[in-house]
């Protein structure tokens, strides 16, 4: 007769677990069928590879899987070295890295929720209870030491799976923010690359315009001369002057550039802008690559890019919250025991201080359950929100790889032709200059060949720049430098 009840309690019991371990309000997240990166479109190859029209893009771009460290296909210990040393000291980074383990805090938090909690407390004292609580109003109680303390265990029963849905949300928004750590990584590496880039660039434009400023310095010094010699005239030494002087005016630009990116270079490494290595403000020839660029496709691009699995995670951690907001509709219980021990101090441990309880907390509002629908609706909208951002992020990869490999094609066309033109135009030049010292033919068609060879000298150089800086956002574009 005895166990009977017990067995009523313990059969109760279990029945409460085995509801909570099997109910799970709100929807399970699956990958929308129509989300935009199941489209075949988006998992093919890219127009612009192999196959395109452009033969210079079908030799400079390749569907060969893209390396974990593009970087390294520039073959540039350097650029190695300064990249190591971003990743270990840039700022942008360190926030992410804290942003990262906020974030992995709060899923601790959220599976503490799943576990039993203890509480403890204990209340010395000394003084009297008053008469009238005492039932004696004429009798003076005596002073005496007392005491009380306790401790109680609680266990909330996840009946609907509000805590299952909130550890799962806290879980998702973890591997969204290592997404976004990754995101941080590829920017960093692409502007660390950038910056080293754009400084040395910026050394080659120097070194170009130097070298027109030298040649137009002998054809100033020979214009001199043959007017020393009455074979000249004042106004071809004047023309030579004015051209020497507008060559010399591009320098100041170019070394501004080259200034800027290195205190850029800095920055991105963790230093002060002026605490750049002195090795690179030499630097004039920009990293090159060896190899075609490996591209992939489609499919891989949005595998590979962290901020396409941010957006992914983002998305199914507001479809959790669904089923968060979704368990306010349906009653709480917490199950708890405790135990207490009170009374004068000198009947510590006797058996008439205990006293315990072990019973559930149901907590339910009902009828008013407008709170719990509006905050539904508002999971509900925030899920529809994150699909369709997750669905742009998709799209705004796809257009941006495309977009870096077309105009790369169109500007390695472009430099092909800019090069043939400074070819050109250095031969005419020096045909210009030797006719001219041969007397047989005036300074103003050697200022023009000098003029033309210049400005197709500094096209080039900016082209070449151009080329290296749109390698870089094709790196960029396609993801490059993160792991799952």
């Amino acid at each position: 007769m005895i166990a009977r009840p017990r067995f009523r309690h313990l059969t109760a019991l279990s029945l409460i677990t085995l509801l909570a371990a099997c109910t799970t309000v709100g929807p399970n997240y699956v990958l929308p069928e129509n989300a935009a990166i199941n489209r075949s479109a988006a998992q093919g190859p890219f127009t612009s590879v192999p196959g395109a029209p452009d033969a210079a893009a079908s030799q400079a771009l390749a569907l060969a899987p893209l390396p974990d460290h593009w970087w390294k296909l520039y073959n540039d210990a350097t650029l190695d070295g300064l990249i190591e040393r971003a990743f270990a000291r840039n700022t942008d980074l360190r926030v992410a890295q804290a942003n990262l383990e906020k974030v992995q805090a709060q899923l601790q938090d959220a599976r503490a929720a799943a576990q039993p909690s203890i509480g403890v407390n204990a209340q010395p004292g000394f003084g009297h209870a008053s008469g009238v609580s005492a039932l004696a109003p004429d009798a003076r109680p005596s002073d005496h030491f007392s005491y009380s303390a306790g401790a109680t265990v609680s266990y909330a029963v996840d009946l609907f799976g509000q805590i299952r849905r909130a550890e799962e949300a806290a879980q998702d928004d973890t591997q969204a923010a290592q997404a976004a750590l990754q995101a941080v990584r590829v920017n960093i590496a692409a502007e660390t690359t950038r910056a080293y880039a754009d400084a040395c660039a910026a050394g080659m434009q120097l070194a170009d315009a130097r070298h027109s400023v030298d040649i137009q310095q002998e054809s100033l010094t020979v214009t001199t001369r043959l007017l020393q010699a009455g074979r000249g005239t004042r106004l071809d030494t004047t023309r030579a002057q004015a051209q020497l002087d507008q060559l010399r005016a591009a320098l100041p630009p170019f070394e501004a550039q080259r200034r800027v990116a290195l205190f850029r270079l800095a920055t991105l490494t963790g230093d002060a802008p002026g605490a750049f290595p002195a090795a690179l403000a030499q630097c004039s020839t920009p990293p090159a690559l060896a190899q075609a660029i490996p591209v992939g496709d489609g499919a891989a691009l949005l595998a590979r890019r962290p901020d396409v699995r941010q957006a992914e995670r983002e998305l199914a951690a507001q479809t959790a919250r669904i089923g968060v907001a979704t368990a306010d509709l349906y009653p709480k219980i917490s199950l708890g025991l405790s135990g207490q021990s009170a009374g004068p101090m000198n009947m510590i441990g006797e058996r008439g201080t205990y006293s315990w309880s072990l019973g559930p907390l149901i907590s339910w509002t009902l009828p008013n359950t407008g709170a719990a629908q509006a905050r539904i609706a508002q999971a509900e909208a925030s899920t529809r929100a994150a699909a369709a951002r997750f669905d742009g992020v998709v799209l705004t990869a796809l257009r941006e790889t495309e977009t870096a490999l077309t105009q790369y094609a169109q500007q390695l066309e472009r430099d092909a032709s800019l090069k043939a033109a400074r070819d050109d135009s250095a031969l005419a030049a020096d045909q210009a200059r030797t006719l001219f010292k041969n007397g047989r033919t005036d300074y103003l068609t050697v200022l023009d060949a000098e003029r033309t060879l210049a400005q197709n000298q500094s096209q080039w150089a900016a082209s070449r720049a151009a080329l290296t800086d749109q390698q870089i956002a094709i790196f960029l574009a396609l993801g490059g430098g993160w792991t799952d």
